[in-house]
């Protein structure tokens, strides 16, 4: 395979951004940054491209020369996307690859069918406006073709990705995976800070309160087992705190919700003291 691959990538958000910027890295060439024709999407391509050395270009004037397009576009949009670009150019030996968690590479059944290897390579990795996420030792989802899965394989090794096979079909339980992982999360320490304001903290308070014990709890969840990390009057089968809990979110009813389906997963599944007790407390 040849040392310095040439790659278009269609797309200029937080995952694109990323991906051009490792790839440019390792040697590869990044030939097109290439967006819709709207304004704030040819600045963000614009921006990208000279940030790699690459043209941009929108799919009308993209010229898809390089060995592999990658398209790093919202989930809604690829079939759309492959089926306007699959006429655009020669597809033969070539290879064309989308980033969805969620969804199959047959998405990109025009573009094999005009005569590329087709696959999907999805980083379970969160991406925000900045900085580009680092995708060093992240891990790869990826299906597809295996010309497509041979050429993604040697691209994501390079830049120090983990590529692993996921069958398609678990691609949706997959992605349900990742946003437990992380946008789950962050929605909890969301309801964390609205607990804060329920003890009188402000936001920012909150989350600087917060960060100690929310660093060590994820520390030794990954350095032991959850059943270790797991700490609090749930563990200790606290009833009369437990009880003072429920009495402050009487008036919260999205917090309570939320209280009471964490704590019936970790009546399931963790160490819970006195847990009958705690069930019925709990409703």
């Amino acid at each position: 395979m040849p040392r310095s691959i040439e790659i278009t990538i269609i797309g200029a958000g937080t995952l694109a951004t990323a991906l051009a910027i490792a790839f440019r890295r390792r040697g590869h060439r990044i030939t097109e940054i290439v967006s819709r024709n709207r304004p704030q999407s040819l600045l963000r391509a614009r921006r990208l491209a000279k940030r790699v050395g690459a043209r941009a270009a929108t799919l009308r004037e993209a010229r898809f020369l390089g060995q592999v397009t990658w398209i790093c576009v919202p989930d809604d949009a690829i079939s759309e996307v492959a089926g306007q670009i699959a006429v655009r150019a020669d597809w033969r030996r070539k290879h064309a690859i989308h980033s969805s968690g969620a969804l199959g590479s047959n998405l990109l059944t025009p573009l094999r069918e005009a005569g590329a290897s087709i696959a999907s390579a999805h980083p379970l990795m969160t991406f925000v406006t900045a900085p580009p996420a680092q995708l060093d030792q992240v891990p790869f989802a990826v299906e597809g073709d295996w010309k497509a899965l041979r050429m993604v394989n040697t691209l994501i090794k390079g830049i120090g990705g983990k590529p692993f096979r996921i069958a398609p079909h678990l691609k949706p339980a997959y992605h349900l995976f990742g946003f437990f992982a992380s946008p789950a999360l962050v929605a909890s320490m969301v309801a964390a800070e609205q607990a804060g304001e329920l003890a009188g903290f402000t936001q920012r308070q909150s989350r600087r309160l917060m960060e100690p014990i929310v660093r060590k709890t994820i520390d030794n969840l990954f350095a032991s087992t959850p059943e270790q990390a797991f700490s609090g009057p749930l563990r200790r089968g606290d009833l009369e705190t437990l009880r003072k809990h429920l009495e402050v979110l009487r008036g919260r009813p999205e917090l309570l919700t939320f209280y009471k389906a964490l704590s019936d997963i970790a009546c399931q599944q963790l160490p819970v003291a006195n847990v009958e007790a705690v069930k019925k407390l709990l409703g």
